[in-house]
């Protein structure tokens, strides 16, 4: 990596979480994907049927605090 992206990524870890997602996001959208918006609607339907699987009871959930507590010590879910 260049010593400019070392700057530009230093910048970067030094924003809040949502600023860092929201810059992540537009990177992203930078670059020239023709598959991108199918994509983006296999993305957003997955996440609907995970949602409608969860509603009807066939989906567990764990609080997000276990599940990074669980990341941070190397263990899988």
């Amino acid at each position: 990596m260049s010593p400019q992206a070392e700057d530009v990524l230093t910048g970067a870890l030094a924003l809040s979480p949502k600023e860092r997602a929201e810059l992540v996001e537009r990177l992203l959208a930078s670059f020239e994907v023709s598959e991108r918006g199918r994509v983006d609607g296999l993305w957003a339907k997955e996440a609907e049927d995970r949602i409608d699987a969860y509603e009807r009871g066939e989906l567990g959930a764990r609080p997000a605090s276990e599940v990074f507590r669980r990341i941070r010590r190397g263990r899988s879910l």
